[in-house]
């Protein structure tokens, strides 16, 4: 079949790649195309003989983040420019424009995407073990399932109740991962298996650039594999303990980031539950990175509240401890909890005793070192409002954060390479990694299975290969 290529929207647009600075701004003449291509000309063609493009990027599987830094009705795109990954900084008048330019980026996007899918489910076995793995891709060229052989284990980088986090690399490719194998008995035993489910869904379902990824998840007849984004930076939790504070730009940086994905988990009806700083990793460049879904709740929309009592303590929101039906504003909370450890270096609501704790969080004001500025004790304040009604959320909580346009985080660590575990504790890191060998196991002939676990993770395998 013909496709012919049309133009979706044109227009003017102000573009910098450098936004945080005003005096880079540069005016261009912008064209989105069906076919995903984003030419930006110097001035509006005036006939079909079109000038060479100062700008041209590709718009298949970009990321669109609107910001209200360094001026008003900004967006920023991340996306192809032939086989590189940038970031470009776009300015408009007012907010219907902003929209009306991300909204027709999106659905280029998202077209491009549902045509990729449709190809590969088409496409022969061996055309698709033919194709080219791209760079914003990861392998598109197996529909099989994973299994236990298929990588190599490296590291052990964490340990705990359910299992443990092994740094891999998948053998087909070279590529590095971090794979979580959780114990079906135990999942099962402590009645976590909704929880993971719900993890397995929304790792599933989303894709954003500041929540962790998941690319493959398989089963054997007794364990559970994730296999995810490997994130080597450390957790915001071990940087702040060496350093004690983070600076009010460090911690708005990073408060933008948070702010973005869990906007994203809105839009996307859900409610993550679990925010606090053991969850908030840095990549290798610095960028914020949030982890473990299994707190989170789906299909919560604006008006829609929740009942159950779940979370850390230290970061329970009020109405959570007053066993009131709650919403997102509970993310906003526990988003004002974290904000306040960066900037002050300790939790604004602390007791050893939960019961003490719970009612300082209920009853206490909130406290201010001197040190912090006016605008740092607004945002807390807003954000940790006890009323959830009153809490500052949603648009209203970017308005207090700032996020450079390029994105060039104040911090990176100091990772020498993939395999670079420096971050991760090395009472984990030194140990002889050990690896029971699964029993043989079929996923397609889920008879084989005890009746005990057969009902509890049917359809969990998955690959990220004819997603992405």
């Amino acid at each position: 079949m013909l496709l012919f290529v049309v133009i979706v929207l044109d227009g003017h647009l102000k573009s910098s790649s450098l936004g945080e600075y005003i005096k880079n701004w540069r005016p261009r003449y912008f064209l989105l195309k069906t076919d995903g291509s984003f030419i930006g000309y110097k001035e509006k063609p005036q006939d079909a003989d079109l000038p060479y493009p100062l700008n041209n990027f590709s718009v298949a599987k970009c990321q669109l983040m609107k910001t209200e830094r360094p001026k008003p009705n900004t967006f920023i795109i991340r996306c192809l420019q032939w086989t590189t990954v940038i970031e470009r900084t776009f300015h408009v008048d007012s907010p219907d424009e902003r929209d009306e330019w991300t909204e027709a980026i999106q659905m280029v996007a998202d077209k491009l995407q549902r045509q990729e899918e449709e190809r590969i489910q088409c496409s022969p076995t061996s055309n698709i073990d033919n194709m080219v793995e791209e760079e914003m891709d990861i392998s598109t060229t197996h529909h099989k399932r994973k299994v236990t052989h298929d990588f190599d284990y490296l590291k052990l980088l964490g340990k705990g109740t359910f299992g443990k986090v092994i740094l891999v690399r998948e053998k087909a490719s070279g590529k590095y991962y971090a794979m979580k194998i959780l114990k079906k008995e135990v999942i099962i035993a402590k009645d976590e298996v909704a929880h993971t489910l719900t993890e397995s869904r929304v790792l599933k379902n989303t894709r954003h650039p500041f929540l962790t990824s998941l690319k493959y998840s398989f089963q054997t007849k007794d364990r559970l594999c994730f296999v995810m984004e490997y994130v080597n930076g450390g957790e915001l939790f071990f940087h702040l303990s060496r350093e004690r504070v983070f600076s009010e730009e460090r911690t708005r940086f990073y408060g933008a980031e948070i702010v973005s994905a869990l906007d994203y988990l809105h839009s996307a009806k859900i409610v993550y539950r679990d925010l606090k700083l053991e969850n908030l990793m840095l990549d290798k460049d610095g960028h914020m990175k949030i982890t473990d879904f299994g707190l989170c709740k789906e299909g919560i929309t604006d008006a829609a509240t929740m009942k159950t009592f779940c979370g850390t303590p230290e970061y329970l929101a009020p109405e959570v401890l007053e066993d009131n039906d709650y919403g997102r504003a509970v993310d906003w909370w526990g988003l004002g909890v974290v904000t306040y450890e960066m900037m002050c270096g300790r939790l604004p609501f602390y007791n050893q005793d939960h019961e003490k704790l719970f009612e300082l969080i209920l009853m206490e004001d909130i406290k201010f070192p001197r040190t912090l500025s006016s605008d740092a004790k607004s945002l807390l304040s807003g954000l940790l409002i006890k009323d959830p009604n009153k809490r500052l959320q949603g648009g209203l909580v970017l308005r207090f954060f700032w996020s450079p346009p390029q994105l060039v985080p104040p911090f990176k660590p100091q990772v020498t390479s993939e395999t670079d575990t420096r971050y991760f504790d090395e009472e984990f890191t030194a140990q002889t990694i050990t690896i029971t060998p699964p029993e043989k196991f079929d996923e397609d002939g889920m008879d084989c299975l005890d009746n005990e676990r057969r009902p509890h993770f049917p359809q969990f395998s998955y690959s990220a290969s004819g997603r992405e």
